[in-house]
């Protein structure tokens, strides 16, 4: 792993978001290399909102590989239960004492390079649509880091005349998300009045839907639903959520893998994390569950390795299979473990995955088990989510997949023999449905799992549905150096801000932390974390 960008130019970014609307042509210059057109040929034929809308695309998922790596591999990879780091840091976001420069990235970096491009868009296109995409777009990336760090700076950034600055009042999350909600309708009220749009008009400025407004508006009825099941647990918005849960779906969301949201890319430079620096490797977590459900996705989702095993009379054997690294832990020796855990199956030419019919079908799902109107029962729901993971890996088994009561996930064992999980199982979940209302919490952990699964690998999303429900039961870290800040049982809750806003904008920080309702560590739980503990 090569180091990003540095605090430095943080501040450089920072100060010039700060000067304001005049300062736009500086932005187009700070990265640009010499076969880079500038922003006055960009605009010939409409490129420059082009150039706009598809900067932004680059950050809902980033396809840079060093912020890449911070935000969903090192960071919420791990957290969630996904990603392990293999190398010799003794500081690292799993074990809760990152460095100082690790902490911008998913905070300062996602702000200052998303804030450049959306001021673009506004400063350079009346168009509605285009407006329209670029605020779905911007949502969607500021939803990531809400869910990240609670209170953001969000609605002032951007003020009534155009001026654009990073050091203004933070808004609470609950002011966040309503705000997000508003801002979803107007983006959807757009989209559906031009549906009739040739998909010609923004095909070349599109490398998700291709220009197809249609599939554009499914997915933001599904960001929707996505941020409604998000605040379940918060008492004085339950009415409202399945209002809003309900409307979503009522307008229509992704419900076939035709229309997943995958980002096409020239070169996926996330591939060189796993396969070329070889600094990360898939988590117990997630190997332990899907070996002990003996899921048949696993060729389409993971690399194989060497393992011995014992047959029925304690012999050794070698075999091919699957094996996680336990997440948490201080590595001894990188290249002696390398080779020990299995990769994410990802290469160069590997879309980025935003948003799948199967989590959005499961979203339908828990839905439909608190009594909400999502076109369907809980359990068929349930069931066609998991079928359309599996189509979309590929695999066949589904209906043996479905019905089994038997297997539940794997006792963890580590392949070194240094780090196995003595405590068996994390959790005895079956993958079948069971009828009946005392059933529902099994069932809630059923969804939440199997979407887990077939989230894999995003890492902020997952690691939000774990924070919200509990689920699914993860190992503990090993190596806690949060200072007792964070619960070993209850895992960390939130990131906490980087010290670039303790120096730059002090007194809207503190008043961010004021609304966090606790400390600035990741102990504190966010607005919509509400669920009580399972754990002590």
């Amino acid at each position: 792993m090569k180091h990003i960008t540095s605090i430095i130019k943080l501040l450089t970014l920072a100060l010039l978001l700060i000067v304001g609307y005049a300062c736009t042509d500086n932005f187009d210059k700070i990265n640009q290399k010499d076969y880079q057109v500038d922003k006055e040929e960009l605009g010939r034929e409409g490129y420059n909102v082009g150039a706009s809308l598809k900067g932004l695309q680059g950050l809902v998922i980033p396809t840079e590989e060093h912020l890449y790596q911070f935000v969903e591999a090192l960071g919420t990879g791990a957290f969630a239960g996904y990603i392990g780091c293999t190398v010799e840091w003794t500081a690292k976001f799993e074990t809760y004492n990152p460095p100082i420069d690790w902490q911008e990235a998913p905070f300062s970096d996602l702000i200052t390079r998303t804030y450049p491009f959306y001021r673009d868009l506004l400063d350079e296109t009346d168009d509605p649509i285009a407006l329209a995409l670029g605020k779905l777009l911007r949502v969607t990336i500021m939803q990531r880091v809400t869910d990240m760090y609670g209170p953001i700076p969000y609605s002032k950034i951007i003020s009534k005349t155009g001026e654009v600055s990073l050091t203004v009042s933070y808004d609470s999350q609950e002011e966040v998300y309503k705000q997000m909600f508003k801002e979803l309708d107007e983006v959807s009220d757009v989209l559906k009045e031009n549906l009739n749009l040739s998909a010609e008009a923004f095909r070349k400025f599109d490398d998700v839907y291709q220009g197809d407004l249609s599939k554009w508006l499914k997915f933001a009825n599904s960001l929707k639903l996505r941020m409604a099941m998000r605040l379940t647990y918060v008492p004085e918005m339950k009415e409202e959520v399945q209002r809003i849960a309900e409307e979503a779906v009522a307008a229509g969301v992704i419900t076939q893998n035709i229309d997943n949201a995958f980002l096409k890319v020239e070169e996926n430079r996330a591939a060189m994390i796993f396969n070329d620096w070889n600094d990360q490797r898939v988590g117990a977590d997630i190997i332990s569950y899907m070996n002990g459900y003996k899921d048949s996705r696993r060729e389409k989702m993971f690399t194989t390795v060497k393992m011995t095993v014992y047959d029925e009379n304690f012999q050794p054997q070698e075999i091919d299979g699957y094996a996680g690294i336990r997440i948490g832990i201080d590595v001894t020796t990188k290249d002696d473990i390398i080779g020990v855990y299995s990769k994410p199956i990802i290469t160069s030419t590997s879309p980025y995955m935003w948003m799948n019919s199967a989590e959005i079908t499961f979203l339908r799902a828990e839905g439909a088990l608190r009594g909400w109107n999502m076109g369907g029962d809980a359990k068929t729901l349930y069931n066609q989510a998991i079928t359309l993971s599996f189509e979309q890996h590929g695999v066949s088994g589904v209906e043996a997949y479905t019905t089994d009561m038997t297997n539940i996930p794997e006792a963890y064992s580590d392949p070194t023999f240094t780090y196995t999980d003595w405590e068996g199982p994390r959790s005895t979940i079956t993958i079948a449905w069971e009828d009946g209302d005392e059933n529902f919490e099994r069932n809630l952990e059923r969804i939440i799992t199997q979407k887990w699964i077939a989230n894999f690998p995003l890492g902020v999303e997952a690691w939000s549905e774990f924070r919200r429900t509990g689920y699914p039961h993860l190992i503990p870290v090993i190596e806690n150096k949060s200072g007792g800040s964070i619960n070993s049982n209850h895992m960390i809750r939130r990131l906490w801000y980087p010290p670039t806003e303790y120096t730059e904008n002090l007194q809207n920080i503190n008043q961010a932390i004021g609304m966090l309702g606790g400390p600035d560590n990741g102990g504190t739980r966010l607005w919509w974390d509400k669920k009580p503990y399972s754990n002590p």
